[in-house]
């Protein structure tokens, strides 16, 4: 019933609320008809995690920890224990929490500008990567190396941060379907580590950014940067998820433009910006 409701919302929307018409990008009506994408995306994440524990699908950790540890002849995240340090720590959890910003601050870039298509295309391109990814999940459920290869209970203490990052945790881990101080939090969690998602988001974030010409760019590439690091520092995924990440990342860039243009094509709103689309598609 609540898939119907916001299903039947979203028609709603398309229909009655025509953009094309009203050239006010700030109207609240126009407002929700291109941003409702955010919580849908939200929304699609958190059904994800009923599917699989419906489905009782197993988890498929052990291969991911196999192939990072045939890769490096380490755990990855053990390696990096020897780097760690509570100002790090700190850092990059902050960059970290980010994660679901990076996608508006870009967006938002094109919208203010009234840059429409541009707008769309990104959006368009956040919302498939995204879809991509929720079937990786359902494909390979995994966990994390913080649930498997480390004491999750004790995640504060082995890798401390300075003020934010207890909190950001508890933020996170709640949004992942942790209730705090339960006593089995494996049994609550989100099976959604393989591919990285953050790394595949971030990835897309940062190429769409300069092959659009975008001067959220200079914000978005350092902080990308460090936030695919972070994954691995954090516990959040296996290095094996990051390579998964950037492949699903690649199918995105490479296939989005074809799959825009004829979206555009077909409700007849393609014009002079299809040039633009068509260099991404070409580079």
């Amino acid at each position: 019933m609540f898939n119907l409701l916001v299903t039947s919302f979203i028609i709603y929307v398309a229909v009655k609320w025509e953009s094309s018409g009203n050239p006010d990008f700030f109207s609240a009506k126009r407002f929700i008809r291109e941003w409702y994408l955010v919580p849908l995306i939200l929304l699609t994440f958190k059904e994800i995690y009923f599917f699989i524990n419906l489905l009782n699908l197993p988890d498929y950790d052990w291969i991911l920890i196999k192939i990072d540890y045939m890769l490096f002849g380490a755990h990855p995240t053990y390696v990096l224990d020897k780097i760690s340090n509570p100002i790090l720590t700190e850092i990059l959890q902050i960059v970290y929490s980010t994660f679901y910003f990076l996608p508006i601050i870009l967006a938002y870039d094109f919208y203010r500008r009234g840059d429409i298509k541009g707008y769309r295309y990104v959006m368009g391109t956040v919302v498939y990567g995204f879809y991509l990814s929720y079937i990786g999940y359902l494909l390979v459920p995994a966990i994390g190396p913080r649930f498997t290869l480390h004491d999750f209970s004790r995640l504060d203490e082995e890798l401390p941060g300075l003020f934010l990052t207890k909190a950001l945790r508890w933020i996170i881990n709640t949004g992942e379907s942790i209730p705090p101080g339960v006593p089995n939090p494996v049994d609550y969690a989100q099976r959604d580590a393989f591919p990285s998602g953050h790394a595949q988001l971030t990835l897309i974030i940062m190429y769409l950014s300069v092959v659009l010409n975008s001067r959220t760019k200079y914000f978005l590439i350092p902080t990308g940067i460090l936030l695919i690091f972070s994954t691995v520092y954090l516990r959040y995924h296996y290095v094996i998820d990051l390579i998964a990440g950037f492949l699903f990342a690649v199918f995105t860039v490479a296939t989005s433009p074809y799959l825009f243009n004829q979206c555009e094509t077909k409700i007849g709103l393609r014009n002079a910006r299809e040039d633009r689309v068509q260099a991404v598609c070409s580079s």
